[in-house]
């Protein structure tokens, strides 16, 4: 069974996948040797590590790089994050999904936000992008390759429970593999999204919603934390430089 294989396999699996995110070898390797099965890079985090906020600021071909090293130096499968694709028209965007697919990952994760204005692109537009990236992964070669089809409804809309079961649904009808719909917290909409929604359910971690043994029994497949775990070993970074300069010693750096 290839890495492929065996990222769809997680995803079928009675145990929900609980996803890692890293974004460099050293956050990988990590994530891998502490027991993850799976990894997905947080577009946040590998921005953050090259000075830049989130939101395809970084050069795609960076991108691809930090995406390749950590693909080629771990054992579990690997899932990119290129956010809205990275391009403005869509064979841009489907050649950053080939550029990405060839450099060994398991996964995609791709999103309906627009990047150079507010709001979410058109359902039709966005599913036709979908069905295309699908229809080129297909022929070459990745026939099995994650789309996790992300929608930013959450994110950017009022009561957003019904757009997002309808764009969910036209999502996987154009080739999605999974969906994921960062925000979505309540208890009975989770419920609501896995009953409408014929695919694996992403959701991603905030506060007051942790726990992975309570979100698998709401029938979540997959629970990621996103940029969570780099935000704070950032933070944790700064008050260790802060220390070494407030207390004039370095006695702490090996307690």
């Amino acid at each position: 069974m290839n890495k492929i294989q065996q990222f769809n396999a997680l995803h079928t699996s009675e145990e929900l996948l609980f996803l890692g995110n890293a974004w460099d070898l050293l956050s990988a390797v990590a994530l891998e040797k502490a027991g993850f099965k799976a990894i997905g890079t947080t577009s946040w985090g590998i921005a953050n590590t090259l000075g830049f906020a989130d939101g395809e600021l970084i050069d795609f071909d960076q991108h691809v790089s930090i995406i390749r090293t950590i693909a080629d130096h771990v054992q579990i499968p690997v899932s990119a994050d290129i956010e809205a694709g990275y391009g403005e028209d869509t064979a841009t965007i489907i050649e950053h999904v080939l550029r990405i697919a060839d450099v060994g990952v398991a996964g995609i994760n791709i999103e309906d936000s627009l990047k150079t204005q507010k709001g979410l692109r058109e359902v039709d537009l966005h599913s036709n992008l979908l069905s295309q990236i699908r229809a080129a992964l297909d022929a070459h070669g990745y026939n099995e390759l994650f789309i996790n089809a992300r929608t930013d409804t959450y994110l950017q809309k009022d009561a957003p429970l019904a757009e997002t079961i309808e764009r969910a649904k036209a999502y996987v009808e154009s080739g999605a593999s999974g969906i994921f719909v960062p925000g979505l917290r309540d208890d009975e909409e989770i419920r609501e999204v896995v009953l409408h929604v014929k695919a694996p359910l992403n959701v991603l971690s905030l506060p007051g919603l942790t726990n992975v043994r309570k979100l698998q029994q709401l029938g979540v497949k997959r629970f990621s934390f996103g940029n969570a775990f780099s935000d704070n070993i950032k933070v944790a970074l700064h008050k260790n430089a802060e220390q070494l300069i407030k207390l004039q010693d370095t006695s702490h750096l090996y307690s």
